[in-house]
């Protein structure tokens, strides 16, 4: 079990006004330190999915573990801890805060999980001190965006500033939901290639769902979500 991230087993999710399941997966497993691309069309279920991975979903049977953990055991305030301490998330529509700057939107993870901010005082970092790292690693310079909102940003810088903070503090997990639908393919590559150099140096696991089949062959395994979702097939 300590060396795998993710175990889903016999899991299954319908939403509230639905009499049919949106999730339906026997079994599936992830390696820790392992990039996996799931692919799949908008609606496939990709997102409850995440939601089920990150304890903001919870199956109506079945067991999510994650970290040696079944997430769905848990009370909804453990959930929350959870997923604050161990788990990075990258949204499709990024979800930055406007009217903070780049620094402020970055450490905002940190806020809410003590044990991101011990990992980082472990190291000697301050918050302002590794979100200006991760930001330069990102090739954004802070500095030249003080007293801006990241709303005056492009959308690919926007996308930077996500995975900075999905990365601050050295999650366990990174989970990207469909980050690259508004990029070019210059700025997708430009993209995977910042992301995957900062994944290692954490030595993060990653998760990463597109319905961009192209991007597959960048990753260590990739999959269709119908591959392991009967609802799907």
């Amino acid at each position: 079990m300590e060396d795998t991230a993710i175990r889903l087993s016999n899991v299954r999710y319908r939403w509230p006004s639905s009499p049919h399941p949106v999730i339906d997966i026997p079994s599936f497993e992830v390696a820790r330190g392992e990039r996996v691309f799931v692919r799949g069309p908008s609606g496939s279920g990709k997102t409850t999915l995440l939601n089920l991975l990150g304890g903001v979903a919870v199956p109506e049977a079945g067991t999510v573990t994650v970290l040696d953990t079944d997430i769905a055991s848990l009370g909804g305030a453990r959930r929350d801890a959870f997923r604050a301490d161990h788990i990075g998330f990258i949204f499709q529509m990024f979800n930055l805060v406007p009217y903070l700057s780049l620094i402020e939107n970055v450490v905002l993870p940190c806020r809410f999980s003590p044990l991101r901010q011990q990992r980082l005082a472990e190291r000697g970092a301050s918050l302002e001190d590794e979100a200006r790292r991760l930001l330069e690693h990102m090739e954004l310079a802070p500095d030249a965006h003080d007293g801006r909102g990241v709303a005056e940003l492009s959308v690919g810088q926007q996308q930077r500033v996500a995975v900075a903070r999905s990365l601050i503090g050295a999650p366990d997990i990174v989970i990207a939901d469909e980050p690259t639908s508004a990029l070019d393919a210059d700025a997708r590559r430009l993209f995977l290639d910042l992301l995957f150099r900062e994944v290692e140096d954490a030595r993060a696991t990653l998760l990463f769902v597109s319905h961009d089949a192209r991007l597959a062959q960048a990753f260590d395994r990739s999959l269709a979500l119908a591959d392991i979702n009967r609802v799907a097939t």
